[in-house]
């Protein structure tokens, strides 16, 4: 995903992790993936059981992706994620359902939009 990272931030969507896993341990995977995208923390497993991903006996939840619109419509699920390609599959998959991107100065980093920013209103 953090491969992805500037192609998914083109796009005006939310992506989100949610796991199984206290607050703590996805504080400290989020901080591995050296990624922005949040980790959510369902350690009772009531979202997973919601969206169908709870795994046997609730020990795990498969690795499925979700794409909701704007809306709040399920556009499609992909149950065949593959972690590895997960980032490229996902920028794929947003431009294929016709996901809006965002304006070029949305999409920029907050120090390159300061720059940016700063850069046009010195002209």
């Amino acid at each position: 995903m953090r491969d992805s990272a500037q192609q998914l931030a083109e796009y005006d969507v939310e992506v989100l992790y949610v796991s199984l896993d206290s607050v703590e341990k996805n504080a400290e995977f989020a901080a591995s993936l050296k990624a922005r995208i949040p980790v959510l923390s369902d350690p009772r497993g009531e979202t997973a059981k919601r969206y169908g991903v709870l795994g046997f006996g609730g020990l795990y939840s498969k690795r499925w992706t979700f794409y909701i619109d704007e809306s709040g419509i399920l556009r499609e699920i992909d149950k065949n994620v593959n972690p590895e390609r997960a980032g490229q599959d996902i920028v794929a998959k947003l431009a294929r359902l016709g996901f809006a991107k965002r304006s070029s100065s949305e999409s920029m980093s907050g120090a390159a939009r300061t720059r940016h920013e700063t850069r046009e209103r010195g002209r």
